[in-house]
């Protein structure tokens, strides 16, 4: 059975470190020892090598969706050093990249529907961008009836789930409008195939079929008039927190949809097609920020302000339990 599932449990592997939910730490987040963990049948254990930071794992740290002293984080990549119990999925010494809970850990147990490989000519560290952001960005499109020639508007265009929409909009054949919230902002979003590139949604006057929204507030209300009859407003962020206000009747006319967007199910057949996108460099991963997650206030604090173009990147540095994470400003 060794053989089978790659490895007997040792002695140190009792604990692991990870970061977890601490609501009295700088970013609400804190590195602590956990539980090694026990797989169940239909689950590999990855010892994980890079995790990315979702704008979504800030809020859940802060809103009490993940309870406190649970590990965060939902993007993992790393090696399979215990094979499924069941035989199902990938074997031993294979690079995986997975969408799962509690994936800012030294070691994952994950599902084998919830991964996909990584193709060798990928790094892990681009193959960990792609979970959560790529995921919502192919699902999202999907679900709004994305096709050729259709006119696409995508808010937060600069962020993670936004320069994928961008990406596998064009891809499809859309003419891509690419909402941003300043100048700064803009950088290669018209090579990675946007049609305009516009600072908010100043100048915008003809509907649009499709809106991927990140954004929220004031600029849903917009979207959402722009929206011609037939067409789709995904939600699937706010990174504004600014309440979106419908004036009377905004939402009496021609049939259109307002839908909100959330990532169910296992995702490692997404991953497949975005991680092989990836390796062929028809998707371009951006890492704007990458480093080891000893500094993770320091990623952080530059996500909530806006100040990553693209992904952040955290590598897993292993190793004892020492001092606490240190704030950006120590």
């Amino acid at each position: 059975m060794a053989a089978a599932t790659g490895r007997e449990p040792k002695e140190e592997d009792m604990s692991v470190r990870a970061l977890v939910v601490d609501p009295s730490a700088p970013a609400a987040v804190r590195l602590a020892e956990v539980p090694d963990p026990v797989p169940g049948p239909g689950q590999v254990l990855v010892d994980v090598s890079h995790a990315s930071l979702n704008y979504g794992d800030l809020n859940d740290a802060r809103s009490g969706r993940v309870p406190v002293g649970a590990v965060l984080g939902s993007d993992a990549a790393g090696a399979v050093v215990q094979a499924a119990a069941d035989g199902t999925g990938p074997a031993v010494g294979t690079q995986v990249v997975a969408l799962t809970s509690g994936a800012f850990a030294e070691r994952v147990a994950i599902d084998v529907g919830a991964l996909a490989g990584i193709p060798k000519n990928l790094e892990p560290a681009q193959a960990v961008a792609l979970p959560v952001a790529g995921v919502a960005a192919l699902r999202s499109l999907r679900a709004a009836g994305l096709g050729p020639g259709k006119r696409v508007l995508i808010t937060g265009a600069s962020g993670g789930v936004g320069r994928f929409a961008v990406q596998l909009a064009a891809r499809a054949g859309a003419h891509v409008i690419a909402s941003v919230g300043s100048a700064t902002r803009r950088e290669g979003l018209a090579e990675a195939g946007a049609g305009e590139v516009l600072i908010g949604l100043e100048g915008l006057q003809r509907p649009v079929d499709v809106v991927i929204d990140s954004v929220g507030g004031p600029q849903l209300v917009a979207a959402w008039n722009l929206l011609a009859p037939g067409g789709s407003v995904q939600s699937v962020g706010w990174t504004s927190g600014e309440p979106a206000v419908f004036p009377p009747y905004a939402t009496v006319g021609p049939a259109k949809s307002l839908t909100s967007f959330v990532i169910e199910g296992d995702a490692g057949a997404d991953l497949a097609v975005l991680t092989e996108l990836a390796a062929e460099g028809a998707v371009t991963v951006e890492i704007g920020w990458q480093g080891s997650w000893d500094r993770f206030n320091e990623a952080a604090e530059a996500l909530r302000g806006r100040r990553i173009p693209g992904k952040a990147v955290l590598e897993v540095a292993r190793g004892e339990l020492h001092a606490p994470i240190p704030s950006p400003q120590d």
